[in-house]
């Protein structure tokens, strides 16, 4: 007998089965949400890592200056910022043993003078004696000589006294001319030598502004051409002439030092820092840049890149770059752009390509 189904059942089958195919069919894909972004317009301009450069306000005469004899330092007057005045005294040195040898030369002078004079004394004799016959010629040849020879040791004696009194003043270092100290590099109760830098004095008078410039500024400034520099404590801003440039570049950096004149009435801090910029009228081989905020860009596989806006479909897709260099809080991009491209600049991390956007505070 073969077993039969009822009506019930039948409708408990049907709902069941209906039941599993629901459960395991495929939930429909949610869409991604459409976020707001912010975007730029991208366009060239010049950019402010090419035309400015930091300085440093220095004396146009600036002196290291030192003791022409060695000997241990037993006091030194001058203190850095100190303002001196020409022959003001800055250090000395320990005079004991140089006034030693002073006094011995001195003395050695007076034997040498006796010596001449005794000398001087004998061939006047002599000479009498000759011309009485009394003498030979050979003899008052001798006595010739040897007058001859005590004034030339009395000429080097006075030579050799001159010097070691000279030596003895020269334990006294003395300022060339009015000025400020900008370096002190020696200390009471240390042993210098002959020339050892023991102080650095900026002389008054012109000041310069001395920067650094690559290799491929130096087509733009040459003698003569005018710069702009701006203090950074005041703000103040003051117009300089080049007036020199390095013929060689620094062995470690690679860079030329350039100086320039300031005007007369300005008085800046020796050792300040300022700004020099270059004018745009004096730039020579200089081509505008496309410039992003740094957040604007991402990195991905090795690769920085930026995600550009496709007004039409209101996507974004994003777009490889090439960054040259930084200016400030943004990127010089070398290629990968062109002008009038929208990239967005917020939001670039949580990003997809293809996701559709909308520009944020844009009218609905």
């Amino acid at each position: 007998m073969v077993p039969t189904i009822s009506t019930h059942s039948r409708w408990l089958l049907t709902c069941l089965s209906a039941a599993l195919l629901l459960g395991c069919s495929k939930a429909p894909p949610e869409q991604e949400p459409v976020r707001a972004v912010k975007v730029v317009t991208v366009g060239a301009s010049a950019t402010s890592f090419d035309l400015e450069f930091s300085g440093e306000v220095r004396a146009r005469v600036e002196s290291s200056l030192g003791f022409r004899v060695g000997g241990k330092l037993i006091a030194r007057q001058a203190e850095l910022g100190q303002r001196v005045k020409a022959g003001q005294q800055l250090a000395q040195i320990d005079p004991q043993d140089y006034r030693v040898t002073a006094d011995a030369a001195a003395a050695q002078l007076i034997a040498a003078q006796s010596n001449r004079d005794v000398a001087a004394a004998d061939l006047k004799r002599y000479q009498g004696l000759f011309e009485q016959g009394f003498i030979s010629a050979a003899e008052l040849e001798r006595r010739q000589a040897n007058d001859k020879a005590a004034h030339a040791q009395w000429r080097q004696a006075q030579a050799q006294s001159t010097v070691q009194g000279n030596q003895s003043n020269y334990t006294h270092l003395l300022a060339d001319g009015a000025g400020v100290i900008t370096s002190v590099d020696a200390s009471a109760g240390q042993v210098v030598a002959a020339g050892q830098p023991v102080v650095r004095l900026a002389l008054d008078g012109p000041r310069d502004v001395v920067f650094s410039v690559s290799e491929d500024k130096l087509a733009s400034l040459k003698a003569g051409v005018l710069v702009d520099v701006r203090q950074w404590a005041d703000g103040k801003t003051y117009e300089a002439k080049v007036r020199d440039v390095s013929a060689s570049a620094d062995a470690i950096t690679r860079t030329f030092v350039v100086k320039a004149a300031l005007p007369k009435e300005a008085d800046p801090v020796l050792g300040s820092t300022v700004t020099v910029s270059l004018r745009a009228a004096n730039l020579k081989g200089e081509t505008p840049r496309i410039k992003l905020p740094t957040h604007a860009l991402r990195t991905e596989a090795g690769a920085t890149s930026v995600w550009l806006l496709d007004s039409t479909t209101m996507t974004v897709k994003a777009q490889t770059i090439q960054v040259t260099t930084a200016d400030g809080n943004e990127a010089v991009v070398d290629s990968g752009l062109q002008n009038g491209d929208q990239v967005v600049v917020s939001g670039v991390h949580v990003l997809t390509a293809g996701q559709k956007v909308s520009i944020f505070g844009a009218a609905k």
